[in-house]
Order: C-alpha cells, then structure tokens, then sequence
C-alpha cells in the first residue's frame, strides 16, 4: 500500500475519524484481517467472523503497534469508522455471518482504499495490473504470470487463490512504489462480482481462460458462467488507452467475449487463428508438455515443469501477458520452464522410496479440472518405460453444482473407466458421490473397477492395504472434502512390498 495519511484514508473510504488525536499519522505498514498478523504503523480491518468480530480485536491490534483500524462502530482506539450497509448487506459484499451489514461496509471500504492506492501507483509508478479469471486454472495461471513477469520488475500476486472479495483488495494493497506488476485472480459467486473486483483494482490486461462448469449450482448454466467471466473484458480499458483482452481462441463462449470488450483482444490456444499459439504438443513420462510457443515474434520450444497438458494453455496466456509487457521470447521460455507449482495441492507430484507417486491435486475440484487430473495420471503410466503402471484415483465430491451434480459425478466415474484408470476409490457420503461410483461400476467391465469408502480414514486404510511399490495415485476433491489428507498418509506410509505390473484390476 502506497503510504497514507489516517485523514487520506478517511477521504478515500468515506468514513470519518474517531478517537484519533493526529489525522496526520500515516499508516506505513500492512493492511490485516488478522490481529495476530499487524505490523507496525499498518491497518487492521475489523471484520465479523463465525466466531468472533474483529470490532473485539481492535484494542489488541492497536497495542501491536497497528497505526489505526477501519471498523464500522468506535472502538476506543484510532478508527475510520464507516456505516453499516444494513442486514441484506450489499450484493456481492455480503457475508455469512454480517448481521447489520458492518461487514459489507469494511469490505466496501477495503475496495475503495484498494482503488485509491492503485490509481496512485498506476499514475505515480506505471504500475500494470493483470486480471485473470476463469472456471478454472486461475491460480495455476496467476503462478505462471508471476515467473514470467518476474525478470521484468517487481510482482505482487496472491498467495493461494486468495481471489475473493476480501482477499482482492488485500492482494492490491500489497503493492507499493516498488512494484511494477500486480496478478490479481478474480473469482465470482454471482452475476456483478467480477465487476465489483475490477472496480477495486482496475486490470489494463485481462486474462479469461474457459467457462467451464465450476459453480455450477450457483449460476444455473455455463451461459451464465460465461457473462459473468465476460466482466473482466468488459472492464478494461480500450485499446487507446492500453487495453488488452487475453482470450483462448479454443473455447467459444470465451472467444465470444471479443465483442464485449473495448480493448485490444489477443487470442491464445491451439487454434490456426491463435495470436500466441501452441504446436507440436508432447508430454514426457510425468506429464510435463513441451511444445513451441508462436506469435508474431517469432517462435520459441517450451519445456514445462508443471505437470498435466492443460498448462499449456495456462502457459500460453501467461506468455502473452509477458510479451504485453516487453518479455522476450527467450525471456519467457525460461521463466515458462523454471516455473514451479507454487500454490499448494495443485498438481503437486512426489515420488516416495518405493516409487508411488502421489499426485497431490486436493485443492479443489469441478468437472473440467477432474477431467484434466485423470488424463494426466493416465499420461504418466502410460508414459513410463516398460509396462503401465497401476492408477488410482481417489475421487470425492465436487461441490456447487447444483441440479447437474449427480449427472456430473456419473461422468467422471464413466470417464475414469474408460481412460482404463485401474482404481477409482470414491471416498464420502452423499448422492453425488454415490453417483460417481455406480457411473463407474455401469461403465466398467467387471463390476470392481471401483469402490466407495465412507470417509478420508477409511481411505487411508484401504491404500495402506492395496498399493504397490511403483502405483501411482491421483487424490482430488472439492476443499471442502479435505482429501489432502489421504495424500498426506499415503506420502507418509511405509514402503510397500511389492513392484507394480500395470497388469490386472485390484482385487
């Protein structure tokens, strides 16, 4: 955050100053929700939650050196104090557990500084903000963004998918004097959020990756899904001021969003008609794609380091942005090709003594990614030298999909069985992931193409019984299923016994 005056903030949010004796007292350090996490001279942000409200927390962030706090009632320490929004709170700002909207307020006035210190570093320091959404991939994108961004100036991006309406504004109050890049990954729960996000901290380039069926439950139709990821196009500005609209050119409803856009549109993908394209696509024994990069300066061979082939179009959106920005080719296949999984659980792939491979990719789940997990666990076993390796996929459900959720589940369960995956273990309760086993059990041949566990422990102890030295295991879910822990354990377990053949169903 670009250092601010307590009366500046004030201004900026439209809240006014209480039990403050010198409004000129600037606020040097950090903004926090976490009173455990001030730092000196910074500005602590009083926020209600499950179990306690940060308005409680005021006096103990102050004593830990906080310069203020932006709350919405007087604390009796140093505050801005903004008004209430009201129970219903305010569209995308409201939160579960706000009851008099004081929390849509803080978060209301969180943006409003977001935008205030954004557009001071945006005019003051040439600061470039890139906004990327999508159904899925925005935080492997957003980690890709950042390496290749890297050798061209400072860059603020945010940790894990902090991507919603409080940790956006937080991410672009990270950026100071010294930044020259600020990622921001931009999430919706509705029609207007990513609107709400843009305004906040307005992008110059954006980045739209696919319109898939992530939340499916929540917008009704991958229609809707798609206008509202048309947001950030549309929130960019034009082409005269430096706009520049990323779109893959192999999704069409992304595509599509060209038209709703005054910026600049650059296209990337696998398609002929492709600004920045991929060709001569291979995936080595782990999964990792090589392929030479195109455009219009020239072409560059591409060796990723991040596992699965639907990176390569995560890649591709990454390289343009870096070539907006003044990147070299050479630049970006190097940064492309150091590129490391930085956020947790995301394809994250380890090898323990024996030779399982666990494939670690817990964070989350939604039809598309699931898909995309699957092929590439069938990719590494495949690639390995001599026979295949034996596959598991231990599968849980995938969240917010509403009306479609077991006619989704069913397909991943087909799905896994006819990329001729050896073992699905389906871990938990519910319809859905019910759905998912029996779309297994219908498609296979044998009837023990899978099994349905109750829970992450049950799991656990079937692994420890069933793998072999040399199986590769896949774990992906919803965060909600908090399957990581299977992947912890099986990491965790001692060595087995046997070598894997690839040969055979388990029995």
């Amino acid at each position: 955050m670009i250092p601010m005056t307590l009366a500046q903030i004030a201004q900026a949010v439209g809240g006014t100053l209480h039990d403050v004796d010198d409004p000129s007292a600037t606020v040097t350090g950090t903004v926090e929700f976490d009173s455990r996490t001030v730092t000196p001279g910074g500005l602590f942000l009083a926020l209600p939650g499950a179990h306690t409200d940060g308005h409680d927390h005021a006096a103990g962030a102050v004593a830990s050196g906080a310069a203020a706090v932006l709350a919405a009632r007087p604390v009796g320490v140093p505050a801005i104090v903004v008004e209430p929004l009201g129970a219903s709170g305010s569209g995308a700002l409201a939160l579960e557990h706000d009851r008099d909207g004081s929390g849509a307020a803080v978060l209301e006035a969180l943006a409003r500084l977001a935008r205030a210190s954004v557009d001071r570093l945006t005019a003051e320091s040439g600061l470039t903000v890139v906004g990327v959404t999508g159904s899925s991939g925005k935080t492997s994108t957003k980690d890709l963004l950042a390496a290749v961004l890297a050798p061209l100036g400072a860059v603020v991006a945010p940790p894990g998918s902090f991507n919603n309406e409080l940790g956006h504004p937080w991410t672009a109050l990270r950026a100071d004097g010294d930044t020259r890049f600020l990622v921001l990954e931009m999430s919706a729960r509705g029609r207007g959020h990513i609107a709400a996000l843009a305004k906040s901290a307005p992008p110059r380039i954006g980045v739209v990756l696919n319109v898939g069926t992530a939340h499916l439950g929540e917008f009704g139709s991958r229609e809707a899904i798609a206008e509202t990821k048309g947001e950030l196009p549309a929130s960019l500005p034009s082409a005269a001021d430096g706009g520049v609209a990323i779109l893959n050119a192999d999704d069409p409803l992304v595509a599509a969003m060209a038209s709703r856009t005054k910026a600049r549109v650059v296209l990337v993908g696998l398609s002929s008609n492709a600004d920045v394209r991929a060709t001569d696509v291979h995936l080595d024994e782990q999964a990792r794609a090589s392929f030479t990069l195109e455009c219009a300066a020239g072409a560059v061979p591409v060796t990723l380091a991040v596992h699965g082939e639907h990176h390569v179009g995560n890649a591709l959106a990454a390289a343009a942005v870096a070539l907006e920005c003044g990147a070299s080719l050479d630049q970006i296949a190097a940064a492309l090709g150091g590129a490391r999984a930085v956020s947790g659980r995301r394809m994250d792939v380890r090898d323990r003594a024996d030779g399982v491979t666990v494939v670690n990719d817990s964070y989350n789940a939604n039809p598309d990614s699931m898909r995309a997990a699957i092929k590439a666990l069938v990719t590494m076993a495949r690639s390995a030298a001599g026979a295949p390796r034996r596959t598991w996929a231990v599968l849980g459900e995938m969240a917010e999909l509403g009306d479609d959720a077991v006619v989704e589940h069913d397909a991943i369960g087909r799905f896994a069985v006819r990329l001729d995956v050896t073992k699905m273990v389906i871990v938990g309760p519910g319809r859905p992931v019910r759905a998912m086993y029996q779309g297994a059990i219908m498609e296979g041949s044998w009837g023990d193409e899978a099994v349905h566990v109750p829970d992450t422990a049950a799991a656990i102890a079937f692994l420890e019984q069933e793998l072999r030295a040399g199986d590769l295991v896949l774990v992906k879910a919803s965060q909600s299923v908090g399957l990581w822990e299977v992947a912890d354990a099986v990491l965790a377990a001692p060595v087995a016994d046997s070598v894997s053949t690839g040969e055979g169903a388990v029995q």
